[in-house]
């Protein structure tokens, strides 16, 4: 057998196999207890506050979202984010997440539409990860999508959201509906009690995830886009100019 096939087949194979296990990143994920991952986060940016008309929103945005990130941080004993996908450890980097956070116009978190508490969709949340820049960071990272914020149901919606920040792949992404805590009157506490009652259900849902994307495959990246060979300019035909007879002598 030639050399050159003998060297080429293992190549062949490893690559194969690394595809493999790239095609199915979030499985890889769900299923190694022993492997890390980064917490983003709570996104606000898609967020709509409900029946809550005395909210300060400016005050809001400026302070109230960066604080409540920091708390699940800080805090780590009672909002168990590793604890939740069941595994001891996590990194945490919610710089890129409170940037966003703190751009949020004000005036478009109020709403009245109780619609707008579900209006969100899978690739909605694509839109959302696709316009962050991961630069820097690597492997899988994880955020919360605030979706809606209702004082009247007492309850907020987001998105579970996991994704391969090398590729900006939205790899896993669930609505969950966190319970708010009747009595607190802060602000922060208020909503901080739902972001944990997810967690808690991420946590009972654990094994039900694993077998639900149990053969999911990675998003394909897209494929770069090939110009078209510009058309050739057609030639006109040229005929020569006819010869000139010689003028007769005499």
């Amino acid at each position: 057998m030639n050399c050159r096939k003998l060297i080429a087949l293992p190549l062949l194979m490893l690559s194969m196999m690394t595809m493999t296990a790239n095609a199915q990143t979030l499985k890889n994920f769900l299923e190694n207890k022993d492997s890390s991952f980064t917490w983003l986060g709570v996104d606000f940016t898609q967020a709509r506050l409900l029946g809550d008309a005395a909210a300060k929103t400016d005050a809001i945005v400026d302070h109230e979202f960066t604080a409540l990130n920091q708390v699940i941080v800080n805090e780590q004993k009672k909002y168990d984010v590793p604890g939740a996908f069941h595994r001891d450890k996590y990194n945490t980097s919610i710089g890129l997440v409170n940037k966003r956070n703190e751009a949020i116009n004000g005036d478009a978190l109020k709403s009245d539409e109780s619609s707008d508490f579900e209006r969100l969709k899978p690739e909605d949340i694509t839109k959302v990860v696709k316009s962050y820049d991961f630069s820097g960071k690597h492997g899988i990272g994880v955020m919360l999508v605030m979706e809606g914020m209702s004082k009247t149901t007492k309850s907020a919606s987001m998105w579970l959201t996991i994704v391969d920040m090398d590729r900006k792949n939205v790899l896993l992404t669930e609505r969950y509906i966190g319970k708010g805590q009747k009595w607190s009157f802060a602000w922060r506490n208020y909503w901080l009690a739902t972001i944990k009652s997810v967690l808690d259900d991420i946590d009972d849902d654990y094994n039900k995830l694993k077998t639900k994307y149990a053969d999911a495959k990675d998003p394909e990246d897209p494929k770069p886009v090939v110009a078209a060979p510009a058309a050739k300019k057609e030639t006109k035909a040229t005929t020569a100019p006819a010869a000139k007879k010689p003028k007769k002598k005499g």
